[in-house]
This record gives C-alpha cells, sequence and structure tokens, in this order.
C-alpha cells in the first residue's frame, strides 16, 4: 500500500488521503497557514487532518455570523469529527411510528381531497335530490329544502375538517424535519 508524509503533522497516512495544498478552499487554506505558516499550496495534507480545519472553519463562522452554535450547529461539527454522512432518510427511518389515528386521517385526507370524493358526492347528491324530488314527488324522505342533507353535509365537514388537519399537522412535521435536514447538509456542503 503507498503511503505519504503529511507535510503538517510529518506523520504517515495512506496515498488516498493526499490532498494538494492548491486543492483546499481559500479560506480554509488561510486557517491552515495561520497554524502552520510554511504550508503552501504545493505540499500535502491528509484528508484527516483537513477535517479537523473544516470543522474549525465551520465552527467560528458559524459564530461570527449568530453569536453562538446551535444545536443543529453543533450536530454538524459532530458530523466532520465523526466522517459521516449528515444527510437522513425522511420516510419513517427516524420518524417516531405511526398510530392508527394518523393512518386513518392520513387515508381520509387523501381521499377527501381526490377527484374521486368530488365526483361520487356531486352524484350522492343528484341522486338525493333527484329521489326526493322527481322519484317522490316531493313527499320522499327528505323533501324540498332538504334539512336531512344538509345535517349529513354539516356532519360530514365537521368531521372531515379536523381529519384533514390531523393530517397536515402530520405532514407539517415531516416538512420540518426535512427543511432541518436541508440545513444541516447546506452547512457541511
Amino acid at each position: 500500500m503507498d503511503n505519504f508524509i503529511s507535510d503538517i503533522s510529518g506523520q504517515q497516512f495512506p496515498s488516498e488521503q493526499r490532498i494538494l495544498g492548491a486543492s483546499i478552499r481559500q479560506p480554509i487554506f488561510k486557517l491552515i497557514k495561520k497554524e502552520y505558516p510554511g504550508f503552501s499550496k504545493d505540499k500535502y495534507i491528509a484528508a484527516s487532518e483537513l477535517t479537523r480545519f473544516k470543522e474549525t472553519y465551520i465552527a467560528e463562522f458559524l459564530k461570527d455570523e449568530s453569536g453562538q452554535l446551535s444545536q443543529l450547529d453543533q450536530q454538524v461539527i459532530n458530523s466532520f469529527k465523526e466522517n459521516k454522512v449528515i444527510s437522513a432518510s425522511l420516510d419513517g427511518d427516524n420518524m417516531e411510528p405511526v398510530s392508527v389515528g394518523d393512518r386513518v386521517a392520513d387515508k381520509v385526507a387523501e381521499f377527501g381531497g381526490s377527484w374521486t370524493f368530488i365526483i361520487s358526492f356531486v352524484l350522492f347528491l343528484i341522486v338525493w335530490i333527484a329521489a326526493n324530488i322527481f322519484w317522490l314527488n316531493n313527499k320522499g324522505f327528505d323533501p324540498y329544502p332538504f334539512i336531512l342533507l344538509n345535517l349529513i353535509l354539516s356532519c360530514v365537514a365537521a368531521l372531515q375538517a379536523p381529519v384533514i388537519m390531523m393530517s397536515q399537522n402530520r405532514q407539517e412535521d415531516k416538512d420540518r424535519e426535512r427543511a432541518r435536514n436541508d440545513y444541516m447538509v447546506n452547512l457541511k456542503a
């Protein structure tokens, strides 16, 4: 296995970790130069050593910008230390288990916001009105002005609205987690 000696620490590292000084971003290069004045664009640093400087640069940058490090900022910095991927799967891996009520709310919201629901409900209304006016000569089980139909429509609306709101709240939580994840990925980039 081919190794190289870092111009920063003088230690030996695998050649896959070798990074030329010229390929390092300028702000991080300046940080390295501040600590190691002899480091130049034609010298080499190990990737693991560079990670420490990246971590320091990001911590200083975030502190300068906001005055303190938030918990999210600290997680990003820790991901540099541990050299781990920061993005997470948001399709349920790290989300809490979904209850039966949540699944029902999602299904009701999905169906209530579909063309199938709209068309079937319009057909139901047409059949209801036609049955009571034409077929039963306005002497049916719900004659005009359709008080029973109004009651049914009010009940459907009263039940459907909170269920849809529950589903929207769950979706909002997922969106918030995605935004948090995007922020952390952007910081690390």
